[in-house]
């Protein structure tokens, strides 16, 4: 596992030299849910499709 700092080199070196900071912020945090949702997956945290639909129809 890359530390955070070696993440973010990783981010900054994919992006365009011009890219405003907003960009590099808005890219870190998908970046960041991304990962989150991957360790829910993993650890069990996942709905069905079923009770999606059945929560939002209350």
């Amino acid at each position: 596992m890359a530390s955070t700092k070696e993440q973010l080199r990783e981010l900054i070196e994919r992006l365009p030299d011009d890219c405003p900071v907003e960009d590099v912020q808005y890219h870190l945090y998908v970046q960041q849910k991304v990962e989150r949702g991957l360790e829910d997956v993993c650890a069990g945290r996942v709905l069905s499709q079923e009770e999606i639909e059945r929560r939002m129809a209350k």
